[in-house]
């Protein structure tokens, strides 16, 4: 009578445990996906902003067609980008094309002076800032999921509810890393 008590309180423990460890890693895949909610919001208002800019630069240097074509193309892409890790490597693309933009805005003085331009320019840097605070928090969340599924007891059911793998990290990447690198341009008159 003693061992099945015993035996009773063990597979109540660890059912207890095997519990906690799911609902948190329930908990923490909810909030996983929710600081990528907020990063998809950023990056929304950003690629709204995006065709405002074009035509801005557009007016100025419409001989600049491949750069210009580039970011809207780029734009595309990240608009239809579905998965996350389909979202990150399309809004590298994005942000290196956006980095040519502005290169190329450096060799039109007019174009830095234009009102509009400034305006769209201080709205993507404020969109920018915002997207930084929200990619760090979902990196967090992401750090913190992977994490606990890997610990103990949580990797021993982890994949049998449907969490056996990592979260990706929203990262720039080395592509995007030597795309903003790039020499700026060359404009000739």
């Amino acid at each position: 009578m003693v061992t099945l008590i015993i035996i009773g309180v063990i597979v109540v423990a660890v059912l207890f445990l095997v519990v906690g460890a799911y609902n948190r890693l329930v908990g923490l895949d909810q909030r996983a996906d929710q600081a990528f909610a907020d990063i998809d919001v950023q990056l929304k208002q950003r690629q709204d902003l995006i065709p405002n800019l074009v035509e801005t630069v557009k007016g100025y240097a419409s001989h600049e067609r491949g750069t210009l074509e580039a970011v809207i193309q780029a734009r595309n892409q990240a608009t239809q980008a579905a998965s996350v890790n389909d979202k990150v490597q399309a809004e590298n693309v994005l942000t290196a094309s956006l980095g040519r933009l502005f290169a190329l805005a450096e060799a039109y003085p007019d174009l830095k002076a234009n009102t509009n331009f400034q305006q769209l320019q201080a709205e993507l840097s404020d969109i920018e800032n915002k997207l930084a605070a929200a990619r760090r928090f979902f990196n967090n969340a992401v750090q913190e999921f992977n994490a606990v599924r890997r610990q103990f007891p949580t990797i021993l059911f982890a994949g049998l509810v449907g969490y056996g793998s990592d979260k990706a990290f929203f990262d720039v990447g080395e592509e995007s890393r030597a795309a903003m690198n790039e020499a700026p341009p060359q404009v000739k008159f």
